[in-house]
């Protein structure tokens, strides 16, 4: 009986960077040269494709940013004038959460706020 012999030879791919093109060296699994490349590529990939979008984005950072500053205890009250004239707007929220007893909470993320009657808010921080 005759035995065949196999070789295996290992054939090593050039692997590029994703992002510039070069030579990849270092583990098998890296996509990028280096980091700051691996930022670029990431950096092009999330970027907000419109104005609209942009605009938006950063109007839900200001509005959170303003109710964490206003909430640093996780449920304090405060006023609509105080909020305006941080700069919140009323009118850019993540979502809407309604309690059993009727009460509707807007949150930015994990703040969230209540209007009362007398033009006075409850601020809270959603538990995670």
């Amino acid at each position: 009986m005759t035995r065949l012999r196999f070789e295996f030879k290992t054939i090593y791919a050039m692997k590029t960077c994703l992002e510039c093109g070069d030579k990849i060296v270092g583990r098998e699994d890296k996509k990028f040269c280096s980091d700051g490349c691996r930022n670029a590529h990431n950096n092009k990939i999330n970027k907000d494709s419109t104005n609209f979008m942009r605009n938006v984005n950063n109007k839900l950072r200001r509005n959170y940013r303003i109710l964490s500053e206003c909430n640093a205890g996780g449920k304090t009250k405060t006023t609509r004038t105080k909020l305006m004239a941080k700069g919140f707007d009323f009118d850019f929220f993540t979502n809407i959460r309604q309690t059993k007893t009727g009460n509707t909470y807007r949150f930015i993320y994990d703040q969230g706020y209540l209007f009362l009657d007398d033009d006075s808010f409850i601020l809270v921080k959603k538990d995670r």
